[in-house]
């Protein structure tokens, strides 16, 4: 992206789940900001004209000799540093300072005193409600640094004023810091002046060059196309560069949700204009899913099946809409950021905690090159461009649904018969979650099919059948989320109509579990 008229704040992964969270919020006082790993080198960094240097949290303790490590000289580029948590004691380490395990960790909620006046800290309180993860401390400063907030336990902030630098041992990023956004403003917009004219229309604007100056004026591509906000923004998009050249293919992996090949075909086709090929492969996949429990095995197995299919269908686009000699070369999918953090470590060491068919499961000898203009983004984000771009509602506010479908929604095999029953519970919960009103205000609302058999009566007479689980959670961004507290009429609804209309049901759940620890999806 073309940063020459933004003031652009570089973030340093050192391998936090939260460092893209850092970019989020400073994107959201239309600051561009962008991440890069620790390691990038100094004219890499440089290249960007940044206006700030955030450093990011990370699990390791700085001391390691196998450490996460930046260039010492990103902290004597004569512009803003902001150090947090692990970026605390970074710059404490190697500007003289002293890093120790700490005699407390503090991991959660904790109480933060403001002790000395800092910018950073300017229309603060004294006391802050914020979230710490950490078990190391600075012990001694380096020189030139002060304290300027503390908890019970430990130091929570310091300053050089001098050189313009400023850390916290806290997670400004996150939800449970309350005033973690005024603080990062602080940082971003007061501190380094950054100018504030990063906007959904920008983003657009450069995007859309970058496809095309990627593909060329020839290249063709194809679009995996799942009617989900995320596939569908990033569609459109690219056919705002492309034109024809985009073609966008439908599978039907057979763990869609009831009657949904038909209902995306209609709307991606008359609501959005887009050229759609719809190809029914459930048989094929549930073929490949057959005698498979693993969670990552399904991923994978329905990741590089969608690839399989992909590039037979892109040879057949080619031989009946091409005559030019070229190949299909490109594929779009609408990979975001949460797919990518917890898939694979892309921008630093971050920890995996998940493959994703978007990220993890593409195979080493795919014959498409990837086109994935969202993959920096959050959903609120994709949903504010898909906005600028001039798309239905109707799609923009789809709660999220997983790439591999309803196959991790199954603990457990994926058999034809399961996905029916699955697909039958999971339109009652939806369809009750929109009838209360709250299809809009929660995040995800769904049903899980559980391996799990439980008698129960009905009819006066014994039976013996799946149980069901219901998920529902409340999120801003996908990286937390608390569980829905839903109303229980809501709850009695769901459940009364799953046992009495869906055949092989007889007991239902809710599922109140949080992220973290738990994920949203169960598989």
């Amino acid at each position: 992206m073309d940063t020459s008229s933004h003031s652009t704040i570089v973030i340093l992964d050192f391998g936090s789940q939260y460092t893209q969270l850092i970019a989020r919020r400073i994107r959201e006082f239309n600051v561009f900001s962008v991440v890069l790993p620790c390691t990038a080198a100094l004219d890499r960094i440089t290249g960007l004209r940044p206006a700030g240097i955030v450093l990011s949290g990370g699990p390791s303790s700085v001391y390691d000799d196998a450490a996460p490590q930046a260039d010492p000289a990103v902290l004597g580029l004569g512009v803003p540093v902001l150090g947090i948590c692990y970026g605390l004691q970074f710059i404490t380490h190697h500007l003289g300072g002293v890093v120790v395990p700490a005699a407390a960790r503090e991991y959660g909620h904790a109480e933060v005193e403001v002790t000395a006046p800092s910018r950073l800290f300017h229309g603060l309180p004294g006391k802050l409600e914020v979230w710490m993860s950490h078990g190391d401390h600075a012990q001694t400063l380096a020189p030139g640094f002060r304290v300027t907030a503390q908890t019970a336990n430990a130091v929570a902030g310091i300053a050089d004023d001098e050189r313009r630098m400023y850390a916290v041992q806290f997670h400004p990023e996150v939800a449970h810091t309350r005033q973690g956004m005024a603080l990062l403003r602080n940082f971003a917009v007061d501190l380094c002046g950054a100018a504030q004219d990063w906007t959904p229309a920008h983003f657009i604007s450069t995007t859309v060059a970058a496809i095309r100056e990627q593909v060329g004026d020839t290249g063709h591509a194809i679009c995996g196309l799942s009617g989900g906000v995320d596939s569908s923004v990033a569609a459109v998009l690219v056919a705002r560069a492309l034109g024809d050249r985009l073609t966008c293919i439908f599978v039907n992996n057979g763990v869609l949700r009831k009657d949904e090949f038909a209902k995306v075909q209609t709307t991606m086709r008359e609501g959005l204009g887009l050229k759609v090929v719809a190809v029914d492969a459930s048989e094929r996949f549930l073929a490949r899913l057959a005698g498979v429990t693993d969670p990552e095995a399904k991923r994978k197995a329905i990741g590089n099946e969608f690839i399989a299919v992909f590039d037979d269908e892109a040879k057949r686009i080619f031989e009946a809409e091409s005559s030019s000699g070229e190949e299909v070369a490109w594929l779009v999918q609408g990979t975001l950021y949460p797919d990518v953090i917890e898939s694979a470590s892309v921008h630093g060491p971050s920890h995996v905690i998940k493959s994703h068919h978007n990220v993890g499961g593409l195979p080493a000898d795919m014959k498409l090159k990837l086109i994935e203009p969202l993959r920096d983004l959050f959903k609120d984000e994709v949903r504010r461009i898909g906005r600028d771009l001039g798309m239905p509602e109707e799609i923009l506010e789809r709660q999220p649904f997983p790439g591999p479908g309803l196959a991790v929604r199954i603990l457990g095999e994926v058999t034809p018969d399961r996905v029916a029953i699955l697909q039958e519970a999971d339109a009652i919960c939806v369809e009750e979650i929109k009838r209360a009103g709250l299809y809009r205000k929660v995040w995800q609302s769904f049903a899980v099919l559980l391996p799990v058999k439980t008698v129960g009566v009905m009819g006066d007479q014994r039976t013996y059948a799946y149980t069901c689980a219901i998920r529902a959670v409340e999120s801003e961004d996908g990286m937390t989320a608390d569980w829905a507290a839903l109303p229980y009429e809501v709850l009695r609804a769901i459940s009364s109509r799953i046992v009495s209309e869906v055949r092989g049901i007889n007991r239902v759940v809710y599922d109140i579990t949080s992220k973290p620890p738990g994920t949203i999806e169960w598989e």
